[in-house]
């Protein structure tokens, strides 16, 4: 499935995740599948944002959307971020 893995930096997390969560039916309209937010353990205001989606096409559509740059100057995202799209090679649970 492919991924889409963004990280950067919050001015506030809780501030942040309220907007971040309001964004879920943009997401969904943009065909994303699951998302799993992490938070660094040193750096908490240091945010990454694991996004399985439909398309790599669509997540890139998501990406450049207005409704995306709207959130993310409402949800104090500092700077511009990283973000790197990747395909499952595989994957065990134990």
């Amino acid at each position: 499935m492919p991924t889409m893995i963004v990280k950067h930096r919050v001015t506030n997390f809780e501030s942040w995740k309220n907007v971040f969560d309001s964004m879920k039916p943009i997401r969904a309209k943009f065909g994303w599948k699951s998302t799993r937010v992490l938070r660094d353990v040193t750096d908490p205001s240091l945010v990454t944002i694991i996004n399985h989606v439909a398309t790599l096409e669509q997540a890139k559509q998501y990406g450049a959307s207005p409704e995306l740059r709207a959130a993310m100057q409402n949800g104090g995202v500092q700077g511009p971020p990283e973000i790197s799209f990747s395909d499952d090679a595989g994957d065990t649970t134990y």
